[in-house]
């Protein structure tokens, strides 16, 4: 082992980055790749020194990890921009605050109405159908609604 270790190649590193990157392609969520690009890096950094000593391989290596996977962190969370179409993937979020007439009668604290072309489930106080409610919130698919007065 202490042989093997000793005479570390650049080939070796690349073949252990080459199969980080790959094992990465099947859904490792990113986490195998920055350890894929430190092996990498390692083995460009073997190739140009190749009188470099296993240990501070092993040392670079573990430093580039750790540099490569806080630049990605930080990068992420910077990228979190607010949206300028906050409604996006939200259906029924633009229905908040519009008047519709209830389709169904809420009993039991569940009815419908009908928002365009689609019936919405909604719960609200107990109402008889045709009134006139107000969507004053979502909870997932279900708006909450109250009586118009």
């Amino acid at each position: 082992m202490w042989d093997y270790l000793q005479h570390l190649s650049f080939w070796n590193w690349l073949a252990f980055g080459t199969l980080m990157l790959i094992l990465e392609v099947f859904g490792a969520g990113g986490y195998l790749l920055w350890i894929g690009i430190a092996a990498a890096s390692v083995g460009v950094l073997t190739f140009l020194f190749p009188e470099l000593p296993w240990a501070w391989q092993f040392i670079l290596f573990a430093v580039f990890s750790v540099l490569t996977a806080v630049y990605w962190w930080r990068r992420q969370r910077t990228a979190e921009k607010p949206s300028d179409q906050p409604g996006l993937n939200r259906r029924g979020s633009e229905l908040l605050g519009r008047q519709f007439t209830l389709h169904e009668a809420i009993n039991g604290g569940r009815g419908k109405i009908k928002a365009g072309d689609s019936l919405w489930l909604v719960s609200g106080p107990e109402l008889p159908a045709g009134s006139a409610v107000r969507v004053v919130g979502q909870d997932g698919v279900i708006l909450h609604v109250e009586a118009v007065a």
